[in-house]
């Protein structure tokens, strides 16, 4: 018999699930050309759910249901409500985009392969069950699948959707080849069991190292660092910019919870073992991210290498938890590697925002000189446009700033040579990549704008007013970080202590 807390456990899941199908239903009896009742029942679901997280998150408590299959925490019910917010964020922006291309006309898919995908996005963060986070994680993937390649009529996409269902099937692959090897080492598939059987020694450690290995290999897929990038720069490109956000942005936050579901809260005895792995992708991902990014011309690769940049900072997080058989730094480096993919969905949304905005029918923004003169046209925009790329370049106030200088400051805190390195790498880094961000914001303001381009830019309310939003919440959280920093700290504290 199912117990009364463990409704309460999902009880955000199968309201969430519960509209998606309401929505699937309404929406065959929409005629509008931008599928107005769908559209705002998806915000209104998406508004509600992720006000319940957020009560969830303030009540602290850490709650187990169905035979402690799946679990209610303080950093889970913060992610999931800021996914909630990021996929609510990403439809106002893509609404009027994808409208103008014919993507809203035979139904709303859109929305409702969002609001699956952000289902998957909450069974995995709230999976404490090897198979409940494969669940999840199959649910996201196959939902993005299919938005990547919805439109059917674009070549582009459809080469983008199967590249990225070939290349994905193959990281799922290695995820769940790693799992079925760490439940042949522990003999069971509960992440905190598999934690008491790998601290008391009964583990076969050999079969351990190996499941390590290839559960490292699918999450550094899911992540988007190298080597296993390659689908990233084709998927953004070809993929609607309208979808290519919805993969940018809150399944990066659910790749975060599960590193830390399997890594930290199952395998933290292990942490030897997978911090060099992480070490060397973080490396690699800060050196080909920011070099190869240098060299494109096309704004959305360009903004998939950074991507790729951005993910090795976070690996460096994760890389200083353990020092020196101790595990006391923990709670510093995994709440400054939860800060760092918080900010960098909120900065991300903004460059997709006006990236869409700048898009109307016919006409992609896809190149960097489709961003001239931009000023002229729209000094807001590209203020909005100027504060998002100065933050992922890190530079102050903005909150990329504070986001590396956390990374860096748990680096640099463990006192280890080796880590002292990485730090300073990741600053050489960081000023590489500063390069093709002030690029540029060099051409929307000192470059002629495009005489084929319209002089004004048009955008409905909705749009101005949360594009407007967004990217002054990344000034004012570079200016006053401290209360998400302190509430990254509690999250993971919280989890942690549980």
């Amino acid at each position: 018999m199912i117990d009364k807390l463990s409704w309460i456990v999902v009880y955000p899941e199968i309201v969430l699930l519960v509209m998606s199908c309401v929505i699937i239903l309404a929406d065959v009896s929409v005629k509008s050309a931008g599928r107005t009742l769908t559209y705002y029942l998806t915000l209104a679901t998406l508004a509600g759910v992720a006000g319940m997280q957020a009560v969830y998150a303030l009540n602290g408590y850490t709650m187990y249901g169905f035979s402690n299959l799946l679990v209610s925490d303080a950093m889970g019910n913060w992610l999931k409500c800021f996914a909630a917010i990021a996929m609510f964020v990403t439809l106002v922006y893509a609404r009027p985009y994808s409208q103008d291309r014919d993507m809203l006309r035979r139904g709303g898919e859109l929305f409702i392969l969002a609001l699956l995908s952000l289902l998957g996005i909450f069974v995995m963060i709230s999976g404490n069950n090897f198979l409940i986070i494969y669940l999840g994680l199959e649910l996201l993937t196959l939902s993005s699948y299919a938005m990547v390649a919805l439109r059917r009529d674009n070549a582009t996409s459809v080469e983008a959707a199967m590249k990225y269902f070939i290349l994905g099937a193959m990281a799922s692959g290695f995820l769940l080849y790693g799992m079925s090897m760490l439940y042949g080492a522990t003999g069971t598939l509960m992440i905190n069991e598999v934690q008491q059987v790998v601290a008391s020694g009964m583990a076969k450690q050999q079969i351990l190292v190996l499941g390590v290995v290839f559960v490292v290999a699918g999450l550094a897929f899911k992540l988007g660092a190298v080597p296993f990038h390659m689908w990233m720069p084709d998927v953004y490109e070809g993929a609607p910019t309208s979808v290519a956000l919805i993969v940018a942005g809150a399944p990066k936050l659910a790749a975060f919870a599960i590193m830390v579901r399997l890594l930290v809260e199952g395998l933290l005895p292990m942490a030897f073992h997978w911090q060099q792995m992480l070490v060397v992708l973080a490396i690699a991902s800060l050196l080909v991210g920011n070099l190869a990014a240098i060299m494109q011309k096309n704004l959305k690769r360009m903004l998939a290498f950074s991507t790729i940049a951005q993910v090795g900072f976070v690996l460096l997080a994760f890389v200083a938890g353990f020092v020196n058989n101790s595990f006391n730094s923990v709670v510093d480096a995994y709440s400054a590697g939860m800060f760092y993919i918080i900010t960098y969905v909120l900065t991300t949304l903004v460059n997709f925002g006006v990236i869409m905005l700048l898009a109307r029918e016919g006409f992609e923004c896809d190149n960097i000189n489709d961003l001239a003169g931009l000023n002229q046209r729209s000094p807001l925009y590209a203020g909005v446009m100027a504060i998002s790329l100065l933050s992922l370049a890190g530079i102050p106030p903005m909150v990329g700033f504070y986001a590396k200088l956390t990374v860096l400051q748990v680096l640099v805190a463990s006192g280890q040579a080796f880590h002292i390195g990485l730090a300073v790498f990741a600053v050489i880094m960081s000023l590489i990549g500063a390069f093709y961000y002030l690029r540029v914001i060099k051409v929307m303001y000192f470059d002629a704008p495009n005489p084929q381009l319209p002089t004004k830019l048009h955008a409905n309310f909705e749009v101005r007013s949360v594009l407007s939003v967004n990217g002054a919440l990344v000034l004012v959280l570079g200016l006053l970080p401290a209360g998400l920093m302190n509430l990254c700290a509690h999250a993971i504290y919280r989890m942690l202590s549980a």
